[in-house]
């Protein structure tokens, strides 16, 4: 079958979800579905020919999560080769003697371009090794789908273009607004990957039916363009995703699909042979429309944060481009809601000369009060400017951008990402972690907010204004790696740094030196020891905190009052070796022990 060039004057039908068959089947969630292709190869042929039957044209291979990043979650990286060429011939199979096009499905990686990098993984070579195994296979037609990233279909297109001549779909998953979570208009996105040799493009995935009809009506004319929608949005009942849309109402939307110039349309989450049964009987009656009214996309809006009857929050950046010197103090949230030593602190260390209090995120994955609301207490109450840790571990991408905006809306501007300890070394160790991103995407998340869309590319009508931080750890034993992904941090949109607790000065020019070149104030953490207990608690115990052994030998049985001065006195000296070379510092409170950190508050300010 010749799918490009029936295309050019016929409306084709394709396949519905794999996915959602073999859950209905029986088949765990937990299982790799692609390696059914090797194991259970009758089961997925079968869904194949129900598919054929109910009028599909095009049939994809069981290959979505094929490739080896995918693959490793279950420990077949081995078995890219293995898993596709199964999934090719089972499908060759299935259409055989019938003009059935055969789309090897390809997915995105699942992992964003600062996690490749830190793995080392090389997404060409990954996404090549599938191509390669699938062409091998004897599919008639590549399906790349699902991407949201533009780049990342980049990667895969060019290689694609480097290993076979096998016409390409380029489809991406992309809301009804019309805007790739990487940024990219959708009919930019559509015109780039013709250049990059698509030979169709279209959407897939992330929406029902009436949201890809309003995203079909943001596509230009022009394109040889395919739709695959979800069926609907699904409830979660019981381990399993149940999808309610009727079959003739997903039909009713495929011809409004047609009116928006699509030719190419399937099924993607939740449908199944009842519903591209109905899908065919309608594309049967319909012929291709060529010319549309494209609805314009509106630019985003570009409007700075505001907050009623409130001042917009001052930046600790306008502070240093002022010439001013900058003093943060890390005052972590009670783990209690006796909070009144708490708030005591806080207005004791702003008297003393402190900037802004940074409030950590469950440091450690240990319980604390929210730290939005506590910082909204600093703010209202005590007009104190609050600087929020924002952890990876404990919300997905979508309540972290909602943390985000709640944030926005409280009129709170600075923000530290972090990816977060994982929960189960803190206090509640049966606890899951989430890690939706990285500290990095989550860096790039706000820095989507701050130009006025979500994650997902929806607009969100009134740009934030965060001035986003990121941390740094000088005290690794391969500087030039935290160098490299403090860069990375950089380029991802982070304004400031600041660091781990530093115990040594020879590090602090160290890091002067390894840094000089990035546009971004350091903010040196300064953490004043208590006692020798406490030094060596901190060296053995807390990740990313090194104590040199010269401190740890002169802290040594130093308790009370005596390791307290020794303390400060170092803290003093680390202090002042900062501030002679970055334009201000970072104070951590130890244990809520605030009295000390106000001394060296004052001393930071005098100096």
């Amino acid at each position: 079958m010749d799918l490009v060039g029936e295309l050019q004057d016929s409306l084709i039908c394709g396949d519905g979800a794999m996915g959602t068959l073999l859950l209905d089947r029986g088949v765990a969630l937990e299982r790799c579905f692609e390696e059914l292709c090797v194991s259970e190869a009758a089961r997925i042929q079968e869904i194949h020919e129900e598919y054929i039957r109910a009028g599909a044209r095009v049939i994809e291979t069981n290959t979505f999560g094929g490739n080896a990043v995918r693959l490793e979650r279950f420990g077949f990286e081995a078995r890219v080769e293995e898993i596709n060429r199964a999934a090719a011939r089972i499908a060759r199979n299935a259409a055989s003697g019938k003009n059935i096009c055969v789309a090897g499905s390809i997915g995105p990686l699942g992992i964003t371009a600062d996690e490749a990098a830190a793995r080392g993984i090389d997404r060409a070579a990954c996404f090549g090794a599938q191509i390669a195994a699938l062409a091998e296979g004897g599919v008639d037609v590549l399906f790349f789908e699902t991407f949201m990233d533009f780049d990342e279909m980049e990667i895969a297109l060019r290689r694609k273009s480097e290993l076979t001549d096998i016409p390409a779909i380029a489809s991406f998953a992309c809301a009804a607004e019309g805007r790739l979570a990487s940024g990219v208009l959708i009919g930019e996105a559509f015109a780039r990957a013709q250049e990059l040799g698509a030979a169709i493009v279209g959407a897939n995935c992330m929406n029902g039916p009436h949201a890809m009809v309003q995203l079909l009506e943001r596509v230009p004319a022009g394109f040889i363009t395919a739709a695959y929608a979800n069926a609907g949005y699904p409830k979660y009942h019981e381990g399993r995703f149940i999808y309610y849309t009727a079959p003739d109402y997903f039909a009713g939307a495929a011809r409004e699909m047609v009116a928006q110039g699509a030719r190419l349309i399937g099924g993607c989450c939740g449908t199944n042979p009842k519903h591209i049964r109905a899908l065919a009987a309608a594309l049967a009656a319909l012929e291709p429309v060529r010319n549309k009214v494209v609805r314009v996309i509106e630019s985003a809006p570009v409007v700075a944060p505001t907050k009623p009857s409130a001042v917009v929050e001052e930046s600790l950046l306008d502070r240093i481009a002022a010439g001013k010197r900058v003093i943060i103090c890390e005052l972590d949230p009670p783990k209690t809601l006796a909070l009144e030593k708490f708030f005591t602190g806080a207005q004791a260390l702003v008297r003393a000369g402190c900037d802004a209090i940074t409030l950590a995120d469950n440091s450690l994955a240990i319980l604390r009060v929210s730290n939005l609301a506590i910082g909204a207490m600093l703010k209202e109450r005590f007009g104190i400017m609050p600087l929020l840790h924002l952890s990876c571990r404990d919300r997905n991408v979508l309540g972290l951008q909602s943390e985000l905006l709640g944030m926005a809306a409280l009129g709170m501007r600075h923000v530290l990402p972090l990816t977060g300890d994982p929960a189960r070394v803190g206090d509640h160790p049966g606890a899951a972690s989430v890690y939706d991103v990285n500290s990095v995407g989550l860096i790039a998340i706000i820095k989507r907010l701050n130009e006025g869309f979500s994650q997902a590319g929806k607009a969100i009508n009134r740009a934030t204004g965060f001035v986003i931080g990121c941390t740094f750890n000088p005290n690794a034993k391969n500087m030039d790696a935290q160098v490299q992904r403090l860069e990375r941090k950089v380029a991802a949109g982070a304004q400031y740094a600041m660091t781990q607790p530093v115990f040594d000065i020879r590090l602090v020019e160290k890091m002067q030196q390894r840094t000089a070149h990035l546009p971004i104030p350091i903010f040196t953490g300064v953490w004043p020891l208590l006692s020798g207990r406490q030094a060596e608690f901190l060296h053995n115990e807390v990740p990313g905190i090194v104590v040199p052994d010269a401190v740890r030998s002169d802290m040594a049985g130093r308790e009370g009052e005596d390791g307290r001065a020794c303390g400060v006195k170092l803290a003093q000296e680390i202090a002042r070796a900062a501030l002679a070379r970055f334009p201000g510092v970072y104070l951590i409170t130890p244990f809520l022990q605030y009295q000390t950190t106000v001394e060296l508050a004052g001393f930071a300010r005098s100096i």
